[in-house]
C-alpha cells in the first residue's frame, strides 16, 4: 500500500504542451465558426468525454480525440498560472 503523505511528481513534457495547445486553438476556432460557446463546448466534453460536444467541423472532433482529457486540463491550467498568477504578481 502507497503512503498518503508523500506526494507525487507529475511533469508534463514540451511536445505535449505544444500539440495539446494547437489543438484547443483549432478546436476553438471550429466551434466559434459554427456558432457554439467555445468555453462551454470544451468543458462538456472535458468533464463528460462525449466527443459529441465537440463540433466536426474542420476535423475538430477527431482532433481533440488524440489527446487525453486530463492533458487539456493540464495545459489549460498551466496557461492560466503563467499567464494570470505568475504574471498577475507584476502588475
Amino acid at each position: 500500500m502507497q503512503k498518503v503523505n508523500n506526494t507525487r511528481y507529475f511533469k508534463v513534457q514540451k511536445d505535449t504542451e505544444y500539440v495539446v495547445g494547437k489543438v484547443i486553438r483549432s478546436v476553438y476556432s471550429a466551434l466559434t465558426e459554427k456558432g457554439y460557446n467555445p468555453v462551454n463546448q470544451i468543458v462538456g466534453y472535458v468533464m463528460s468525454g462525449d466527443p459529441t460536444y465537440i463540433t466536426s467541423h474542420k476535423g475538430a472532433r477527431s482532433m481533440i480525440m488524440k489527446v487525453e482529457r486530463d492533458e487539456i486540463i493540464e495545459e489549460l491550467l498551466r496557461f492560466y498560472i503563467e499567464n494570470e498568477i505568475n504574471q498577475g504578481s507584476n502588475k
